[in-house]
């Protein structure tokens, strides 16, 4: 049996002395229509004196492992125990006029501000799936001085632009915090795109049932009705180009 994401990564941090280690990921990257969007928690450091136990109705997985209802339970308990939460949005028209790329980060960096103002108080170390976010406002920034000890956590990066943050590669099957993200970004995504389903005009896309993703129905759908401001123009565009 696979292994869940776990504390791991944090622990080696909390130990280190950073109390404010932050789990971030998002969603919706691939998708036809709707926003990109990321989240991120803070979970309060565990010791043997400090230590919660996950319900064994919560599961804390990858969100794309967990089914509709799962996700909704394990983002309301993660809400209510973790010291802090934020969402951050990537706005279609940024996807459009930026990139994904430029839309994701400055996404990221929504959600962290806002951790942040929960908390009333810093994040000092963020963790993420796969990659850095440039130019991150939020994170304490490491001290000249600052060296790593622990060759466990040597892909720890510093920079001036982007503070501490720590990339893992399929981190939400990794870390608990990240993998949390993951869930709180998803089930805020997916009721947004619920919401938007309900007008009218953007029933046929079936947003309810496939959340923006390119699914057949939703394909056949911008074939026959077009594209509405909530599609994302480069990837229907590169859709259309091939179908027509």
């Amino acid at each position: 049996m696979k292994k869940l994401p776990n504390f791991s990564y944090e622990k080696r941090l909390w130990k280190k002395g950073y109390k404010f280690v932050a789990g971030c990921d998002e969603v919706g990257r691939g998708c036809f229509a709707g926003p990109v969007v990321a989240a991120c928690n803070v979970f309060m450091p565990q010791n043997p004196k400090n230590k919660f136990q996950i319900p064994k109705n919560i599961k804390i997985d990858d969100s794309k492992k967990l089914s509709e209802t799962q996700r909704n339970i394990a983002a309301k308990w993660i809400k209510d125990n973790c010291l802090t939460w934020g969402i951050g949005i990537g706005r279609v028209s940024e996807i459009n006029r930026l990139g994904m790329t430029k839309a994701t980060s400055s996404a990221f960096r929504r959600a962290i501000t806002n951790a942040n103002k929960r908390m009333a108080s810093r994040v000092d170390y963020l963790l993420i799936d796969a990659f850095y976010i440039p130019y991150t406002r939020g994170l304490r920034m490491p001290l000249k001085t600052e060296k790593l000890k622990n060759k466990r956590i040597k892909e720890l990066k510093y920079s001036k632009l982007s503070g501490r943050q720590l990339a893992i590669i399929n981190g939400d099957e990794k870390s608990l915090s990240i993998a949390a993200a993951s869930i709180i970004a998803k089930v805020y995504r997916d009721k947004l795109m619920k919401n938007l389903s309900k007008r009218p005009k953007f029933k046929k896309y079936g947003w309810d049932k496939n959340k923006g993703y390119g699914t057949r129905q939703h394909r056949e759908a911008i074939l026959k009705y077009g594209s509405t401001k909530y599609h994302r123009k480069k990837f229907v565009e590169t859709y259309l180009s091939k179908n027509n």
